[in-house]
């Protein structure tokens, strides 16, 4: 069966549907995150895409193809390490409808398979539920707890450490 959805990187030609749906979920989004809001905010994020150690992924319908939510894979470390934290958030109209799910199961696959990644790792406040329930459902694993762990909506925020790594050993092989 395809998946409803598809992921792909963001792109200069996304700014305006890309503002104008994380403006209508400002209420969905708040106190998580802070989504890029403004045209100079968009293209800050661009740019920071577009460097070696971030990728911007844009969660699409396979069917119209509205842009559902966002994937960010951040402060990619190659070498030994082969790990990138999460980020990530849908948009108000199309939360709780498993795009978000099969989404990170894509995005997942990706890091995985094409950028080589042995480890992902999602950083969530502890009463944040549904996105703990997201990264349940794809197969992380709960890590621990790290107080005062980033600086979001003016606060120093605690999170619970999340993490899924790929299950292969050191020549390649799945387990």
């Amino acid at each position: 069966m395809t998946e409803p959805i598809f992921v792909r990187p963001v792109t200069r030609d996304d700014r305006a549907e890309f503002l104008d749906l994380m403006r209508a979920s400002r209420s969905l989004h708040e106190p998580w995150i802070s989504p890029p809001l403004t045209e100079r905010a968009f293209d800050a994020y661009l740019t920071r895409t577009h460097r070696g150690d971030h990728e911007g992924l844009l969660v699409c319908r396979r069917e119209t193809p509205a842009i559902v939510g966002v994937i960010n894979l951040n402060n990619i470390v190659r070498g030994s390490f082969l790990n990138a934290s999460l980020g990530y958030y849908a948009g108000a109209p199309f939360a709780g409808r498993g795009y978000m799910t099969s989404g990170l199961t894509a995005a997942i696959r990706f890091a995985f398979d094409d950028l080589g990644l042995h480890r992902l790792e999602a950083n969530i406040q502890p009463t944040n539920t549904p996105s703990i329930n997201l990264v349940k459902r794809c197969g992380f694993e709960n890590e621990g707890f790290s107080l005062r762990f980033l600086y979001i909506a003016g606060a120093w925020r605690d999170h619970e450490r999340w993490a899924i790594y790929h299950r292969r050993d050191t020549l390649g092989r799945t387990n």
